[in-house]
């Protein structure tokens, strides 16, 4: 019997670059949206591959054996309800790796050299703020600390590249074996607060979880090394926004680029977001905030379709579960 895998959203160019990551062998469905996929659709579906379906979608699932989520994040999927169902539920780490840590870098570097800061300056007064020298943020790299919050893969592509500009690099995760900052020729912090005291920037790259949510928050600021500039690229709930006005505020934190937020679009109530809409004097060129575009190229954008659909394949038909994320709660697989 043919198997048939679901993507409730699926654009028209990708179709393609979907059919041809599952292979023969497979009757291939998709839709535009998740509210015009049918009854019939969610019941007959061995796989599904994209956002996720949702409560009232996922009890429809009658024959679904995995679920594939098209992106990194998974904070928002009920990985122990599908267990529990039987239903293996993936996700899609192998792309995107670079472009976010890019991004990272880039906030940093817009910061550090003022980049933004000059564009708008001379936008304001061309001839009077022609002035080279002033930078408010401004740093040589490689006398500066960089400092990383999560040694995942975009972690370490991170890592990577801050070592290029000869940067001192340090790194806190509890849950990597002791040795990794031997393998990255790196340093490691044995605690948050050690790590937030001694970087003059820190880059965040953990997952959002119930051990994350608001972990760069008012006690991590009241550790932190003054003047320290924050990069947050991996999810806006790991770091307490409003834990992060009140440091900078208080001139602890310098500077921030933010491409994540905890309510996205931003909500223009929050204490930063509205300092920072409105331009208040205290706050202007000190943050930069970009709308969770990290991960975006064209070419991340036909791999996280690849990708995703031949995980789904490979376990319809080989029974070779990869980036699996709810192993734990996997007791009985169809």
């Amino acid at each position: 019997m043919t198997m048939r895998i679901l993507w409730p959203v699926m654009q028209p160019e990708f179709e393609a670059v979907a059919r041809e990551a599952v292979g023969p062998g497979f009757t291939t469905e998709f839709c535009r949206s998740i509210d015009s996929v049918t009854d019939a659709q969610w019941a007959e579906a061995d796989a599904v591959v994209g956002p996720y379906p949702g409560a009232g979608n996922i009890e429809k699932l009658a024959k679904c054996r995995i679920y594939v989520k098209a992106a990194v994040g998974f904070d928002e999927v009920d990985v122990a309800k599908l267990g529990g169902m039987g239903i293996a539920v993936a996700n899609t780490p192998d792309y995107g790796t670079r472009e976010v840590a890019d991004h990272a870098i880039a906030l940093m570097m817009t910061l550090a050299k003022g980049t933004a800061y000059h564009d708008a300056m001379l936008r304001d007064d061309l001839k009077a703020n022609w002035r080279p020298a002033h930078n408010p943020f401004g740093r040589r790299l490689s006398v500066c600390t960089f400092g990383v919050v999560g040694i995942g893969r975009i972690g370490t592509a991170a890592i990577r590249r801050a070592a290029a500009f000869d940067m001192d690099v340090v790194f806190y995760d509890p849950f990597v074996p002791n040795g990794y900052e031997l393998a990255l020729g790196v340093r490691r912090a044995d605690s948050l607060a050690e790590l937030m005291g001694q970087c003059d920037f820190i880059s965040v790259h953990a997952p959002l979880n119930a051990d994350t949510r608001g972990l760069i928050g008012k006690d991590a600021f009241a550790a932190a090394k003054k003047g320290l500039i924050l990069v947050n690229t991996a999810r806006g709930g790991v770091v307490d926004v409003d834990a992060l006005y009140d440091a900078m505020k208080d001139g602890t934190v310098l500077a921030a680029g933010l491409d994540v937020l905890p309510e996205e679009p931003a909500d223009p109530q929050r204490r930063l977001v509205k300092a920072w809409q409105d331009g208040e004097a205290w706050l202007k060129h000190r943050l930069v905030l970009t709308p969770h575009s990290a991960f975006y190229t064209p070419e991340s954008m036909r791999d996280i379709r690849f990708l995703s659909s031949r995980t789904a394949a490979r376990y319809l038909r080989d029974n070779r579960l990869e980036n699996c994320v709810n192993r734990a709660y996997l007791a009985a697989p169809r």
